[in-house]
């Protein structure tokens, strides 16, 4: 399929599938995170999934690549990054599988219906307004700060999207993981595995990929670290085998 690609604009290779991603190198790109959080999430047949905040579409169309028989939906509400995010899934022809649409996720219920989804992913801004530098390029202060949603604002979407004892995925900053356990207390999401990211075995973990389930019973499952370089700067080899799809 023949599919515009603007100015300033590229198609990446994701050496995964032979799918591909349209971006902006001025603009906000996906990163590692969204890539562990697409292995994290884990979409089960049958399954509809949807993915608050997809910007490009990256965590979808990840998805979309291991999962053939779940649907997916991605709510974007950049015009510009959901337009990105459009183009993409027609790129990889998965628009039978894959809908983008354009709009805040808080209104997301409201459109796309409540009780309805067997997961919902989320990769959201990790920092309050008020904290850290806001970047000058309007996508990236979105992406990285508070500023169009919160973490509240994530948590209570999902707990409305979900049928009862569908999950939440979703990766963030360690030091947020108070916020988030007593977030998703207070919204029915019982957290049930947590794993830590570690940049390398001498540092302090990085990320956090967190699941809860929704009306789920109270029992959590601190999973093993994930450690993403080797002392020689090479990517371990279980990043490798996500990256290159040869661990499931």
């Amino acid at each position: 399929m023949d599919v515009m690609i603007k100015e300033n604009e590229r198609v990446d290779d994701l050496d995964f599938k032979g799918l591909k991603i349209i971006q902006d190198p001025k603009s906000f790109r996906f990163g590692m995170d969204a890539v562990l959080l697409s292995h994290f999430a884990k979409p089960r047949p049958g399954d509809k999934v949807v993915d608050l905040g997809t910007g490009t579409g990256i965590i979808p169309i990840l998805m979309a690549g291991r999962n053939m028989d779940a649907k997916f939906y991605g709510i974007e509400i950049q015009p510009s990054m959901a337009d990105m995010a459009k183009r993409s899934v027609a790129l990889n022809d998965l628009e039978d599988r894959i809908e983008i649409i354009e709009g805040d996720l808080k209104e997301s219920p409201h459109y796309l219906g409540t009780r309805r989804y067997q997961l919902v992913t989320a990769n959201p801004p990790y920092k309050k307004v008020g904290t850290g530098l806001i970047n000058p390029n309007q996508a990236k202060a979105v992406a990285r700060h508070e500023i169009l949603c919160s973490l509240d604002d994530v948590l209570m979407t999902a707990a409305k999207l979900l049928v009862m004892g569908g999950r939440l995925a979703m990766v963030h900053r360690p030091n947020r993981l108070t916020d988030i356990l007593l977030g998703m207390k207070e919204y029915g999401l019982e957290p049930k595995n947590i794993r830590l990211v570690y940049p390398n075995l001498k540092k302090s973990p990085n990320m956090v990929l967190i699941e809860a389930v929704l009306g789920g019973r109270p029992y959590l499952s601190w999973m093993p670290p994930l450690i993403v370089f080797k002392d020689n700067g090479e990517f371990t080899d279980e990043l490798k085998a996500i990256y290159y799809e040869s661990l499931n």
